[in-house]
């Protein structure tokens, strides 16, 4: 008589996490990074309200993410990734509410937070959380294909939103994206991104057997206050942090850069440039990317890119060909930006230490990349653009020097 097994084979469920992953980046980027900016043409354009105020709800947005995603790992190891994700969505379709259906601009502030709320919990820390039990060999290609949900949600989201707004208004919008959000990511949480291996009788990657346990223990993991003093943490949090305070900023301000020499639409098309750009570099990465501290030379590899980018957005002057070439360069950069920070923390931190390592940078980001689109707007008033560009080439040439620094 055979002996019974107690799991039937069956394919790998990681894959299956992978593509519940990618479709809750494409709600979480299209509604908490992409959708903030339509939030504040839509509502400057139809209600009156300054461009001012808008742009500090937008700020209060990412600082609040900011504030909340450190503490990201507490509430998995508390409540389980199913039920944080659900309350990630369940703000976001509020706060979707209140953005659409605010009377007055004051009240904006608690949508923000509503909005900030529900990115924190389903973005990049979030899903970097849900795929680290299932790979960990495989974890960049994994990575990298639930991350394009970014920039699908920046090419598919954006004229959505229009089409929406368009035809019945930004209230009646904000209502239909908050329930399509709810009705597909609140059963994708507890059917596949909730689950664990074991629960199918899996191992990470897939392979047959788990791998051997260490020779001896894993060290505890450390918490936020001794990460905040390790020298590893605090530069290569800091090389990321800079490198996206000059993204960011680079990013909320292409399309006004832009539109003097390729118009509004064709400035709109190379903002779609910069995004299939993003998608390309980070697929690539992540098959190719190699393992242990060569991870630090693929990052200083992108900010030279974003640093090429940006000469090239400098010098155009009327020159299309050189803006374009600009985009694509820079939009290599915006996505493995997102994916080489996880990676890198992989190969450099105990196991049990990267997701709490990974959502402290995140929030340390956050917080900084948030007075970005501020700070660019300023330089270029009270300097010019070229000055603005040339703040973020020497800021992604500082990020590529320092992210290579890698203390003993």
């Amino acid at each position: 008589m055979p002996a019974s097994t107690p799991f039937p084979p069956q394919p790998f469920h990681g894959w299956r996490v992978v593509a519940a992953a990618f479709i809750l980046a494409i709600f979480a980027w299209g509604i908490g990074f992409y959708g903030v900016g339509i939030f504040i043409a839509t509502l400057s354009q139809s209600r009156g309200w300054p461009i001012g105020g808008l742009s500090a709800a937008v700020t209060f947005h990412f600082l609040v993410s900011a504030a909340l995603v450190a503490l990201l790992p507490d509430w998995h190891r508390r409540f389980g990734i199913a039920a944080t994700t659900r309350a990630g969505a369940a703000a976001f379709a509020l706060g979707l509410a209140g953005w659409g259906w605010a009377p007055h601009p004051w009240l904006l502030a608690p949508a923000a937070a509503l909005t900030g709320m529900g990115w924190a919990l389903c973005s990049g820390a979030a899903i970097n959380a849900m795929l680290i039990p299932w790979f960990d060999r495989r974890r960049p290609a994994a990575l990298a294909m639930a991350y394009n949900g970014a920039s699908v949600g920046g090419i598919a989201m954006a004229p959505f939103w229009a089409w929406l707004i368009a035809g019945w208004g930004f209230g009646t919008a904000t209502l239909v994206v908050g329930a399509l959000l709810l009705a597909v990511v609140w059963p994708l949480a507890g059917l596949v991104l909730g689950r664990r291996p074991a629960e199918f009788g899996q191992h990470p990657d897939g392979e047959a057997t788990a791998r051997p346990a260490p020779a001896k223990p894993p060290a505890p993991a450390r918490d936020r206050a001794a990460l905040l003093r390790d020298p590893r943490f605090i530069g290569l949090s800091a090389a990321f942090a800079i490198g996206l305070f000059a993204q960011m900023g680079l990013v909320t301000h292409l399309v006004s850069l832009l539109a003097p020499v390729l118009g509004v639409q064709g400035a709109g098309l190379a903002v779609s440039l910069v995004t299939v750009f993003a998608l390309l570099g980070r697929t690539v990465t992540g098959w190719l990317l190699p393992a242990g501290e060569k991870r630090r030379l693929a990052a200083a590899a992108t900010f030279a890119t974003q640093v090429a980018g940006s000469l090239a957005l400098m010098l155009a002057g009327g020159e299309p060909w050189l803006l374009l070439l600009g985009c694509a360069l820079f939009g290599i950069g915006v996505g493995n930006l997102l994916s080489l920070p996880p990676l890198i923390v992989q190969a450099e931190f105990a196991p049990a230490e990267v997701g709490r390592v990974v959502a402290l940078m995140q929030a340390i980001n956050q917080a900084l990349y948030a007075l970005a689109p501020l700070g660019f707007g300023l330089m270029r008033d009270a300097a010019s653009t070229t000055a603005a560009i040339s703040l973020a080439l020497i800021l992604q040439a500082a990020a590529g020097v320092m992210v290579l620094r890698r203390p003993g």
